[in-house]
């Protein structure tokens, strides 16, 4: 019998959205439109959530607000939610990491610690300490260009081997070569997950189980369809709908609006209200909301 097109997921599924967080004209957490909002994402071909991540404007919340944060959408879904619990911290990291169990989370996401730029030794000893203030299975979010460091290949895998609740790696190195090799030396051990959309599809053809999205607030249905594709080993299916989807990945960052600021523009144009970002970043500029009405218009509702 030969092996399917594409890996199965152990948990979580296959789309996954680094959720935003819906602010008020005050600039305060708005709890029920996060709710409103995870359901409405949970109902548009979203397997999971992530909250209070980088696209969830994490740094800019208080811990009393990640905290209302995740309860809430916890209570409002049905689907896994996931908190975004790391920070260039570590004590602070393992407090997050240590209360999401009892808030409802169904794993936790670690980013590798930014700005601080530490060693590799200081990255794995980061993780490590997270994960061990946890039952929930962790997932590691590796983004060299925020966090100015790369988590090295020896690193993750020891992490993938050794430490038995690491179970799924998020991806946004942009090394489509460098996710295969892990693949091949560690697959057994861990889900990888695309964290650059426009690497999903390069990235399930070397081993990623799924995709956790920032354009997925409104391109889940097509991430889904591109999975069912690439499952029945119609490759060129899949191309079609990557292809289809190109316009949605280009308008999710530019100079002048990027990821959260974007998502809240086009979530504006398809009637979901979000608010505005919290500063530093500003409300997205006008032009942006018009050309998110342009891109889903020709993605086609």
């Amino acid at each position: 019998m030969s092996e399917p097109a594409i890996r199965a997921p152990r948990r979580w599924g296959r789309v996954l959205t680094a959720m935003v967080t819906p602010f008020d004209e005050q600039g305060r957490l708005d709890l029920d439109a996060a709710q409103r909002l995870a359901r409405w994402l949970a109902s548009r071909g979203n397997d999971g959530l992530v909250v209070a991540a980088t696209t969830g404007e994490a740094s800019t919340l208080t811990d009393d607000e990640r905290r209302d944060l995740l309860r809430a959408v916890s209570e409002a879904v049905t689907v896994p939610v996931l908190a975004g619990t790391g920070s260039n911290d570590t004590a602070h990291t393992v407090a997050l990491t240590r209360q999401a169990q009892d808030l409802g989370a169904a794993g936790v996401l670690i980013v590798s610690p930014y700005y601080n730029r530490p060693p590799q030794a200081g990255i794995e000893a980061h993780v490590r300490a997270a994960a061990a203030a946890t039952a929930l299975p962790v997932m590691v979010y590796d983004v060299p260009t925020r966090t100015g460091r790369r988590v090295a290949h020896e690193v993750l895998l020891r992490l993938f081997r050794e430490v038995p609740n690491i179970v799924a790696f998020k991806d946004a190195t942009g090394d489509p070569p460098a996710a295969a090799a892990l693949v091949a030396q560690a697959g057994e051990h861990f889900d990888l997950y695309s964290g650059d959309d426009a690497c999903t599809l390069p990235l399930a053809a070397v081993g990623a189980v799924g995709v956790v999205g920032t354009s997925t607030h409104w391109t889940a249905p097509w991430f889904q369809h591109l999975f069912v594709a690439l499952e029945g080993g119609n490759l060129r299916q899949a191309q079609r709908i990557n292809a289809r989807l190109l316009e949605s990945f280009d308008f999710i960052n530019s100079d002048a609006s990027v990821y959260s600021m974007s998502i809240k523009a086009m979530l504006r144009a398809l009637g979901q209200e979000a608010g505005d970002c919290r500063l530093p970043l500003p409300p997205a500029p006008p032009a942006t909301l018009e050309r998110a009405r342009d891109v889903w218009s020709r993605l086609g509702a």
